[in-house]
C-alpha cells in the first residue's frame, strides 16, 4: 500500500473530503449522507447523542471500517492510501490498556515504527522526530521515563499526541480527549492542541461538553447518524442546532 507524504514546505492547505458517506453495520445503518469538507490548520469538534455515530466516524476517516458508500480523501487522495501515516486515531481513554507496561518515550517512539526502513532500526532522524514531539508536548525530561500507567488524565492524552506527532501524522482524530480531566487539564491540552492546528494540523475529536466547545475548536459537526449542522462553533452553536441534534436519540 502507498503512503501519502504531504508536506506543509511551501504553505500548501491540504483538504479532508467527505462525499455521501455511509456506513453500517450489517443491516445497521450508523452514518448516512455525510458531507464535510475542511482542511489542515482547523480544528473540528464532533458533537451528538450517544449513538449518534461520533466514534464511527473518527474509525471511517482513519479507514479503520470500510465505509458501505461514499468516500473519504485527504489532499485529493483515497484515506485507504494514507494509513501508514497521514492519519493518527486515539481511543477513548478506557479502551487503552494503561496497565502495559511501557514508558512514555517508548509510547512515543512507536509512532516511528511505520516510519523504519527495511532494517527496522531506529535512525538519528527518528530520534529527532521523537525528541521533538516529547518537546511539543512538554513531556521530555524526567516524565518521558515515566511508566503510562504513572500519568494523570491529562498526561496520558498528551503522550498519545506525541506518537501521533512524533509519527508526523497531518490529521488526529481523539475520541473524547477531554473526558475525566479537571479544569487546568482540559485548559493545558486546549492549549497544545492549538500548537498543534497552528503547525498545520486537522485536529478532529468527538466531544460531550458543548459548554467547553467555543474555547477549544474552531468548527463543530453537529451528528445524529447524519450531519445537522456544520460551521464555525461562534455561529453554529446554537439552541435551535442543540434541539434538533439531541432532541431525538439515534437508533444505533
Amino acid at each position: 500500500m502507498s503512503r501519502c507524504t504531504h508536506s506543509h514546505d511551501q504553505g500548501q492547505i491540504h483538504e479532508l473530503v467527505i462525499k455521501d458517506l455511509e456506513v453500517a453495520y450489517r443491516t445497521n445503518t450508523v452514518l448516512e449522507n455525510i458531507n464535510l469538507q475542511t482542511h489542515c490548520g482547523n480544528s473540528l469538534a464532533l458533537v451528538g447523542p450517544n449513538g449518534a455515530g461520533k466514534s464511527t466516524l473518527l474509525k471511517a476517516i482513519a479507514a479503520l471500517i470500510k465505509p458501505a458508500k461514499g468516500s473519504v480523501t485527504w489532499s485529493g487522495e483515497k484515506n485507504t492510501q494514507c494509513r501508514g501515516g497521514e492519519f493518527a486515531y486515539l481511543p477513548q481513554h478506557e479502551e487503552v490498556n494503561w496497565d502495559f507496561p511501557i514508558t512514555v518515550r517508548g509510547v512515543v517512539e512507536m509512532g516511528r515504527y511505520s516510519q523504519l526502513g527495511p532494517w527496522k532500526k531506529f535512525t538519528a532522524d527518528d530520534n529527532t522526530a521523537v525528541e521533538q514531539a516529547l518537546d511539543l508536548m512538554e513531556m521530555n525530561g524526567e516524565l518521558a521515563e515515566r511508566q503510562i500507567s504513572e500519568l494523570s488524565g491529562g498526561q496520558k492524552q498528551r503522550a498519545f499526541i506525541a506518537r501521533a506527532v512524533a509519527q508526523e501524522a497531518h490529521v488526529l482524530l481523539l475520541d473524547e480527549p477531554f473526558t475525566g480531566l479537571d479544569r487546568d487539564h482540559t485548559a493545558n491540552l486546549t492549549r497544545l492542541l492549538r500548537k498543534l492546528t497552528k503547525e498545520n494540523r486537522l485536529v478532529i475529536a468527538s466531544h460531550h461538553d458543548v459548554n467547553t466547545l467555543a474555547d477549544i475548536f474552531d468548527h463543530v459537526l453537529f451528528l445524529n447518524r447524519t450531519v445537522v449542522a456544520y460551521g464555525e462553533c461562534q455561529t453554529i452553536l446554537t439552541e435551535e442546532n442543540l434541539n434538533l441534534t439531541f432532541a431525538t436519540t439515534a437508533h444505533v
